[in-house]
């Protein structure tokens, strides 16, 4: 019989190394400065060498280690390629967050084929295929933490969000899969799930007064997410505290959900 033991784990990331996908803006930049700051140092891979070169000086400026990545996440030899890049720089790979995403306001009707594919490619598709570099690594070491963002339209219908709802449920059942699987190598698998946050990509969306205020009505907190909003949550599955949580989705929605998505 196991002996309870009350050791407290720590929040801390010091000596260990993270792969942000999407890490160039928004809530990926978000989690790799969490993590920097936790004491990771942080490989941050984003489309643009602008992108990777400012998030890599960001994460320097806070004493950490930085590596910037240009790639395609949709790339099919992108996922191996980014793990063996931060092996080869770092010496190791513990913790992965896949942030890419991508969104298009349509009616469902009104989806071209194209569209869809390049929605679940990046949203979904991908963020396995990632998940399946990084997990010999991983499983090498014993140890291991992937996190996905996955979103609230997984836990709730949104207008004009279809696919990229739908992209969003297949992550949530993909981390429960992999978090069976992989268990037993030491490796945790998570979610993230942002409600309505203000980044690049809803900028449209807040930036106008009207919109702004259709948006936060029904948030208790009467505001949006910023990407500092997900940092308590990134570090959490990023550290040994999460050691016994994984197949799990944590909302972070300023109660949004908790009301039922109406208007308080």
């Amino acid at each position: 019989m196991m002996t309870p033991t009350f050791d407290m784990p720590s929040l801390r990331l010091d000596g260990r190394v993270a792969l942000v996908t999407g890490g160039g803006r928004g809530l990926g930049l978000g989690a790799a400065l969490a993590l920097a700051h936790a004491g990771a140092g942080v490989a941050v891979v984003a489309r643009t060498t602008e992108q990777v070169n400012e998030a890599a000086d960001r994460i320097r400026a806070l004493g950490r280690e930085a590596l910037g990545i240009v790639a395609d996440v949709t790339d099919p030899d992108s996922a191996g390629t980014c793990a063996a890049q931060v092996v080869a720089h770092f010496g190791r790979l513990d913790i992965l967050v896949y942030a890419a995403g991508i969104n298009v306001r349509v009616p469902a009707d009104q989806f071209s084929r194209d569209d869809y594919e390049t929605i679940m490619r990046v949203n979904a598709e991908s963020a396995f295929f990632f998940a399946q570099a990084a997990r010999p690594i991983m499983q090498a070491q014993g140890h291991g933490r992937i996190i996905v963002i996955g979103s609230v339209a997984a836990e709730v219908a949104i207008p004009r969000v279809s696919v990229y709802a739908m992209s969003k449920g297949a992550l949530k059942q993909m981390v429960k899969a992999l978090a069976i699987e992989w268990a037993r190598d030491g490796i945790t698998v998570n979610a993230v799930a942002p409600g309505r946050f203000w980044t690049a990509m809803t900028d449209a969306i807040f930036s106008d007064p009207q919109l702004h205020a259709s948006a936060v009505r029904v948030i208790p907190m009467g505001r949006p997410g910023t990407p500092s909003d997900l940092a308590g949550a990134i570090v959490l599955f990023a550290s040994d505290a999460s050691a016994y949580i994984t197949g799990q989705t944590l909302v972070v929605d300023g109660g949004w959900l908790a009301g039922g998505g109406v208007e308080g």
